[in-house]
């Protein structure tokens, strides 16, 4: 049965704290404590923590890190699996007037020390095994590394410019949530909504990955929009099998927060991990990319696991609809919620449940308190069915490219709406995306129009796939490009040309990437060629290859299935 919609004034009333707004995520924090202090907030395997106990550690960690005597804004990166350190690490940066950098836990050592560098993280939480894998040379220029178990078999310091700390693991002196919350206001009198409060690293189509600077009020808006849409309530259990360093895994403890649900992190290794996980914790919200519901619908549910689920969401690319129908007929009592979103403006766009049967492949429209323009190359609005540009506005567009300037003027411009009076326009986030509207406002994602490639949920700088593969010294040249792939929604095919005269055995190119880069930068096919083409300025003609290739798959694709009894 259709969950009734929650009332936006009710949502919003938790963005109050004793009646003055807040301006941060520990303030989201606290007012949960203050309504429901004993509720259970985040689980983590058997550690099971209520609102006042995780807004105490988080408290605790917030005083630890101002024993460091860190400036207002100093960057804190966090390297760590899901555990409540993860958490506590996130929130405490904020209570110390600090910005977290959660980086995702899959990186190889080379793209953790770009994004300690690229952020100039002042401090680092990790774990001792993570420390040592990094080693002195990416952690040279982090003044400060706190180790989250014991730091016994780790050298310190492990640079004569890094000291080592162990984690405190203290809650912060007792108060009531009232005393408290008084002196959080006060305590954050100097944050302003508007400040920023996040980095989140993803890739762009060139280069290696850029930060997303989020705001507080980018992630309390973003919080309140999806909470709206999704109808959370303080009755959800959530599983959060995303990664936190990705926009809608952190979101997901956000819009847990806003209600009082309770936000339970998953490590997982396998499908049957999540389903236990499911079945364990009577979880009530799942929401995955397209391969892992891909794997999940081919899996095996108890009706335990099944039977709570009131809602499951996708994002990070098109689900078949093959697997959409699989996973109606697994969860007939859930509710799916098709959605589509990018890291400069968390989600922008959702498919109404009412509105799947009809139209299973639409993303959609608007998330609330946003505004989608589909615009051509000059920024007219596109006719209805005519494909342009997706453009969002909004309270949830960030606030650019981290130390970079160039980038930001490039994807983040002037709205193309023209307000009355001459008021200035909004700033939006121009997506990249091309899409089309139909007669009935609901959208339909068409294509990207850069060269990154979207696979596995991820958005991937093909330059930084090309980066390692010649670091290898086997290639003379090498182009990535992606190719639709109904499981991963593009498949990353590696061209290179072998340096003469020597033979190159491709598996051993893929051995090399899956040593350097993370598991879903992987090249799937590697295919060798003499030269590669080019464009008449002498680049790369990804275009031509992408084509080439996507005709040659679609082939293939279309006989396997002629073949199929």
């Amino acid at each position: 049965m259709r969950k009734k919609a929650l009332d936006s004034d009710v949502i919003h009333s938790a963005f109050l704290i004793n009646g003055t707004k807040m301006h941060n995520i520990m303030q989201l924090v606290q007012a949960a404590t203050d309504r429901a202090p004993e509720t259970e907030a985040l689980v983590v395997d058997r550690a099971r923590l209520t609102y006042r106990t995780l807004a105490a550690l988080s408290r605790g960690f917030g005083e630890q890190l101002r024993t460091l005597d860190p400036t207002i804004g100093e960057r804190i990166a966090i390297f760590l699996d899901k555990r409540v350190e993860t958490v506590v690490s996130m929130l405490g940066a904020v209570a110390a007037g600090c910005v977290f950098v959660p980086v995702n836990p899959v990186l190889k050592p080379r793209q953790v020390m770009h994004v300690l560098e690229d952020c100039g993280a002042r401090c680092l939480v990790t774990s001792a095994v993570r420390a040592e894998l990094l080693g002195a040379q990416a952690l040279a220029n982090v003044p400060h590394i706190i180790l989250v178990d014991d730091p016994a078999g780790i050298p310190s310091p492990l640079s004569r410019a890094t000291t080592c700390h162990r984690w405190s693991g203290r809650s912060s002196p007792g108060h009531t949530p009232c005393e408290r919350s008084t002196e959080l206001i006060s305590a954050s009198a100097a944050c302003i909504d508007t400040d920023l409060a996040a980095i989140l690293y993803t890739s762009g189509s060139t280069g290696l990955p850029k930060g997303v600077m989020l705001s507080h009020r980018n992630l309390l808006e973003g919080a309140w929009s999806v909470a709206h849409y999704l109808h959370h309530t303080s009755t959800d259990r959530i599983l959060s099998a995303l990664p936190l360093s990705f926009d809608a895994g952190l979101n997901q403890l956000t819009s847990a927060w806003a209600v009082n649900a309770t936000a339970v992190l998953v490590n997982y290794l396998t499908p049957q991990d999540v389903i236990t996980a499911c079945e364990r914790e009577q979880i009530t919200a799942l929401t995955g990319v397209p391969p892992l519901w891909m794997r999940l619908a081919r899996a095996t549910w108890s009706e335990g696991a099944r039977r709570h689920l009131r809602y499951f969401a996708n994002t990070g690319g098109r689900l078949p609809l093959s697997v959409l129908q699989t996973l109606r007929a697994l969860f007939p009592q859930a509710e799916p919620y098709l959605m589509y979103g990018l890291t400069e403006a968390f989600r922008s766009t959702y498919l109404d449940p009412e509105e799947v049967d009809r139209r299973p492949d639409s993303i959609g429209k608007a998330v609330p308190n946003a505004r989608i323009l589909v615009v051509r190359e000059d920024g007219s609005p596109c006719a209805i069915e005519e494909v342009g540009e997706l453009v969002h506005v909004g309270a949830c567009v960030t606030l650019g490219y981290w130390n970079d300037a160039a980038r930001t003027r490039l994807r983040y411009r002037p709205s193309p709406e023209v307000k009355p009076g001459g008021a200035p326009c909004d700033t939006a986030v121009w997506s990249g995306d091309l899409v089309r509207r139909d007669a009935d406002g609901f959208l339909y994602f068409v294509a990207r129009n850069d060269a990154q490639i979207k696979s596995s949920g991820y958005r991937i700088s093909p330059e930084e796939i090309e980066e390692v593969v010649h670091a290898s010294g086997l290639v003379a040249e090498a182009v990535a490009v992606g190719v639709p792939d109904d499981r991963l929604g593009e498949s990353i095919v590696l061209l290179v040309a072998p340096i003469p005269p020597a033979a190159l055995d491709p598996d051993a190119l893929r051995g090399w990437c899956a040593q350097h880069l993370p598991p879903y930068m992987v090249p799937h096919r590697v295919i060798l060629r003499e030269a590669l083409p080019r464009n008449p300025n002498g680049k790369f003609d990804r275009t031509a290859l992408r084509a080439e290739l996507s005709v040659a798959t679609g082939s293939r694709n279309a006989a396997s299935r002629e073949a199929l009894p």
